[in-house]
């Protein structure tokens, strides 16, 4: 996200002008992270009381223990996040949602100037929408509303006080049972109709698909400690099996799967992005292609929304918006597909990257980048982008696996613009320990590199921005570490001269990503000093704090490149395009502009793909001209800052890294 203060009567779904019946899952997805850090300041005399409180809810309501305490984890991991709404508008371990308020409440980070398409061979497009109208907004998105018609509880307490929160939830679980004309058992297998209900999916298979996952938190069984300290215990039942006949008598839509590229194990359907002509020759809002044949699938890049499903479901299928590949919902983890593998959708603000990568879009109701992200989501996510990844040979890392945040500007002018989504909250390490992938096994000890890896929970950085300019955040855990010019907290942040030509000093602003690493990200060590490391980050020595007590990164090893001897320094590209000798006749050569940046000698960088220059060309509705150019000139991807970028592979000697 982008961010600025916002009207929230003005654009809630925009960042793209700012910046822009499922099979049971894996043990792997199902076996949940243990041992979260205990949130700073917690009274630890209170921390039974969440524990105690689902215990509480449970009898008063007449719900399974085990039931309360499943649908809690996939909501939140039992999480209340000190009272602050998640990307769907949802509040507390329940996530109950209110999310006209939680809009009500947020700034709307509106400003940029990121064309998503990337590409100076169209004019740029830059769109706006609206806020919903809360009567617009499904009953999924109010059910905060319902609880406290149940319970009598005020919604500001639902909204806030935990055991509250949990309390509503039992009450619309019980409701649900009692709609479907099921009897409120004492047997937690009794009861997966209702846990479909409690997702808010009004077809049978995302239900379907929820109440699995549920269920399969309930065989497997949890333990963690939550965001403020409480210990919470669901004991495993893997003997269970829930009757799940009772989703045929709820009265829910039957799905269509036709057309979509997604795994068994999510919930799928085909909302396709229009491919149309209008005005003067113009059209949108993709382009069509023949992946992985023409060229392969390198990337997936990882959004935000920023705008309720409905909303942005009406965005993309507009031919005058930009596009993406899939959207996935908060609430339940439901899947959209819009645009083929084979096709390039318009999403990242960085032609080459388009053609080269899968945008998917998660959905976030709202612009504020300190809300939080559902599990169901993120395992949603992950299913997904295991599917893809296998299926197109994507490596599973954070060279190939991008945030928006990651993508960088093809041209010195556009990077001021780019956007800087999904932001430091989105939970970098949980995503990939869901991905299989988990990133601490990729270590080595005094191997050259470090690889960022701050503890989510207890990380908390300090961020300004997110409700009002230049005002705190709420203290959140985050996913990233900041940067200084030496080894003390006093000192200067690193400057971005790209982000701001003119050498204005760097921010804690949520968006401001001029001098900040994320998790998974890697760079060669530069120093050490004490509790310090630094790094070689934008051309200088970057200093981040990384006691041997508590780390934030951790060691590993792998290429680096460097400046071949003699030379000074090279240029830094935003993408990788092709030597002027490559273009046929007929295809207008794109300059390869290197950005403002420069790699000097005796620096190095952690070194990704060695790939060929190549264009795209498609600047006509008509696919007859459209063609791929590819060069003889290669260039390696390297992690220079927060966003990676490109050198030539004649500039650099590249070698592997050592303590």
């Amino acid at each position: 996200m982008r961010g600025s203060l916002i009207d929230p009567e003005a654009t809630a779904g925009h960042r793209r002008a700012r910046r822009t019946a499922g099979a049971l899952v894996s043990a792997a997805l199902m076996f949940p992270l243990l041992g979260a850090a205990p949130a700073a300041g917690v009274d630890q005399t209170s921390a039974g009381g969440l524990q105690r409180a689902f215990t509480g809810a449970a009898a008063e309501y007449h719900v399974p223990l085990s039931v309360l305490l499943g649908v809690s984890y996939l909501q939140s991991r039992w999480d209340g996040h000190a009272g602050a709404p998640s990307v769907g508008g949802g509040y507390g371990p329940m996530h109950l949602t209110d999310a006209r308020t939680a809009i009500a409440g947020a700034p709307h980070h509106s400003e940029g100037t990121e064309d998503a398409r990337g590409d100076s061979s169209r004019a740029p497009v830059v769109p706006t929408t609206k806020v919903p109208e809360n009567s617009q907004l499904p009953a999924r998105l109010k059910t905060l509303t319902r609880a406290a018609e149940l319970t009598g509880l005020p919604a500001e307490r639902l909204r806030t006080d935990a055991a509250a929160n949990v309390e509503g939830g039992a009450a619309l679980l019980a409701a649900a049972q009692k709609d479907l004309g099921e009897p409120l058992s004492e047997n937690a297998a009794d009861w997966y109709a209702a846990v479909a209900r409690f997702s808010g999916a009004d077809d049978s298979a995302t239900a379907a698909a929820y109440a699995n996952d549920v269920y399969g938190v309930i065989r497997a069984g949890a333990e963690r400690t939550t965001d403020s300290g409480q210990q919470i215990k669901l004991a495993a039942q893997p003997a269970i099996g829930p009757d799940t006949a009772q989703l045929r008598r709820a009265g829910l839509r039957t799905l269509s799967t036709a057309g979509t590229e997604c795994p068994t194990t999510v919930s799928c359907e085909w909302i396709p992005a229009p491919y149309s002509e209008f005005g003067d020759g113009d059209y949108g809002n993709h382009d069509l292609g023949n992946r992985p044949s023409s060229q392969s699938i390198r990337y997936i890049v990882i959004h935000d929304t920023e705008g309720a499903w409905d909303g942005v479901l009406n965005l993309v299928q507009d031919p005058t918006y930009v596009s993406w590949n899939y959207t996935l919902r908060s609430t339940d983890g439901h899947i959209a597909q819009h645009v083929k593998a084979k096709d390039m959708a318009w999403h990242a603000g960085n032609w080459y990257v388009n053609a080269k990568s899968i945008g998917l879009e998660h959905e976030g109701f709202l612009a504020s980048p300190d809300a939080w992200y559902t599990e169901e989501m993120y395992r949603a996510s992950a299913r997904l982008v295991q599917y893809l990844a296998k299926k197109y040979n994507v490596p599973l890392d954070r060279q190939h696996i991008l945030g928006h945040d990651n993508v960088p500007g093809p041209t010195t002018s556009t990077i001021p613009g780019m956007h800087t989504d999904p932001g430091p909250y989105w939970d970098w390490e949980h995503y990939f320990a869901l991905l299989d992938h988990p990133l601490y096994h990729r270590t080595k000890a005094g191997g050259g590199l470090v690889m960022v890896l701050p503890d989510f929970a207890s990380n908390k950085p300090q961020y300004t921005g997110c409700v009002t300019s230049g005002q705190a955040c709420a203290a959140h855990g985050s996913s990233e570490v900041r940067l200084h010019t030496l080894p003390s907290d006093s000192s200067p942040l690193i400057k971005d001269i790209g982000l701001r030509p003119n050498g204005a000093d760097s921010t804690i602003d949520v968006n401001d990503v001029a001098s900040r690493v994320s998790t998974g990200q890697q760079y060669a060590v530069a120093d050490s000093d004490g509790d310090w490391t630094a790094i070689w980050y934008l051309g200088q020595k970057a200093w981040f704090k990384n006691p041997k007590a508590h780390p934030t990164a951790v060691s590993t090893s792998g290429q680096v490149i460097t400046p071949k001897s003699g030379l000074t320094d090279i240029p830094v590209y935003g993408r990788a395009y092709p030597e002027k000798g490559a273009y046929p006749a007929g295809i207008p050569v794109q300059t390869v502009s290197p950005l403002s940046y420069k790699l000097l000698a005796g620096q190095k960088y952690v070194a990704g793909d060695k790939v060929p220059g190549e264009y795209f060309y498609s600047p006509t509705f008509d696919t007859t001209s459209h063609k791929v150019v590819t060069g003889k000139d290669m260039y390696y991807e390297i992690q220079f800052g927060h966003r990676v970028e490109f050198v030539r592979a004649a500039d650099v000697e590249v070698t592997r890294s050592h303590s």
